[in-house]
């Protein structure tokens, strides 16, 4: 089996020791991300920029493995407050609308107050 490691340059991934995403012969699994800016390593308090911010992120880790958000199979999302789901739903849909992954939707509490949510998704790579 061939792996790739693929790192967004937080220094957070060296601390904690993981990947933001594992590239493995079949699949693209990309490690639950957050609203952060990595660049600047700030993030907004809106929810909705937030979510627009992790697909970034997300899309970024996608493409350093030779993928796009249109090859994600299964996606999770984890939400602070169940009233979140609602007004993110339809940006789901939007990153979404063509691959139409696996979802689920998961509130719980995230380790850091300022992250209204973090989404973790599997891609299939293109054959």
């Amino acid at each position: 089996m061939n792996m790739q490691r693929i790192s967004s340059g937080s220094s957070f991934e060296a601390v904690a020791g993981y990947s933001r995403a594992v590239v493995d012969d079949r699949y693209v699994h990309v490690a639950g991300t957050t609203g952060f800016d990595y660049a600047s390593m700030t993030i907004d308090a809106d929810p909705l920029v937030q979510c627009h911010q992790c697909f970034r992120n997300i899309a970024v880790a996608l493409a350093q493995a030779q993928c796009t958000l249109d090859d994600v199979v299964r996606v999770r999302y984890y939400l602070t407050d169940p009233a979140l789901f609602e007004p993110l739903a339809p940006v789901f849909g939007h990153y979404f609308q063509c691959a139409r992954p696996a979802a689920t939707a998961i509130v719980c509490q995230l380790v850091d107050p300022r992250m209204a949510l973090e989404i973790e998704v599997t891609a299939r790579l293109p054959v």
